[in-house]
């Protein structure tokens, strides 16, 4: 039974079942071994980041849409993102800061919130940006999340710098914007390609130079902005 718990919300057994079922049959087969962040996803409840039709689907291993023409990804490609950003429990400890571009339903926030770190996130949709802020109001962390309505590509300079950046829309190539916001020595995790396919890119950036590691294929909604796609 969901049932409120002080201005926060209790998902009770249920929900917790799922997530520990998500986490056994989607995240770990798949090489998903990063202790902090599978203790994200048992403790995240997805189900306050779907609209209400799909409220029964919440924890299934797909992308589901929400509003406005965008999507919540799908629970492992949210995993392996967070875990390309190489987070230690070192890093957490001394609150990071977070860059996400493409807010959605604010589950990417929410787990990166849970894991301790302080996260900045730009919406380019305002409708999207406020429905992920009602969304994160249902939990004790969603206070580690400040939402930004603008155009992602440029990110957020009067933030910068960050520890690390996650995009979550596909980009035809990395914004030049992103990697100077990002501290040497951090990852940036980006989706980039063509509007029908991507290849998910981990983007590190060394003292004299950037390193591209290459991992897998992925289709996301098109990153929209003055280094991104036309709209």
């Amino acid at each position: 039974m969901i049932k409120p718990v002080g201005d926060y919300i209790d998902y009770g057994v249920l929900s917790s079942s799922l997530r520990k079922n998500m986490v056994e049959t989607q995240l770990r087969p798949r090489g998903i071994n990063d202790e902090l962040v599978i203790d994200a996803f048992l403790n995240v409840p997805r189900e306050c980041f779907v609209t209400e039709e799909y409220a029964d689907n919440a924890y299934d291993d797909t992308p589901l849409p929400i509003i406005d023409n965008q999507t919540i990804s799908q629970p492992y490609m949210v995993a392996v993102m967070t875990e390309l950003l190489e987070l230690t429990a070192e890093d957490i400890s001394k609150g990071v800061k977070i860059l996400e571009i493409g807010t959605g339903t604010g589950y990417q926030s929410a787990i990166l919130a849970n894991m301790g770190c302080n996260v900045i996130s730009i919406e380019r949709i305002e409708t999207v940006a406020d429905f992920a802020k009602e969304n994160l109001k249902k939990l004790q962390y969603g206070d580690r999340v400040k939402i930004y309505v603008d155009d992602g590509t440029l990110g957020c300079p009067d933030e910068a710098p960050f520890d690390g950046i996650i995009v979550t829309a596909a980009a035809p190539t990395v914004p030049s914007a992103l990697i100077h916001q990002l501290k040497v020595g951090r990852k940036l995790v980006i989706p980039c390609g063509n509007i029908m396919v991507q290849q998910l890119l981990q983007v590190v950036k060394e003292p004299h130079n950037i390193k591209i590691n290459r991992h897998t294929a992925c289709r996301f909604v098109p990153l929209i902005g003055k280094d991104g796609f036309p709209e």
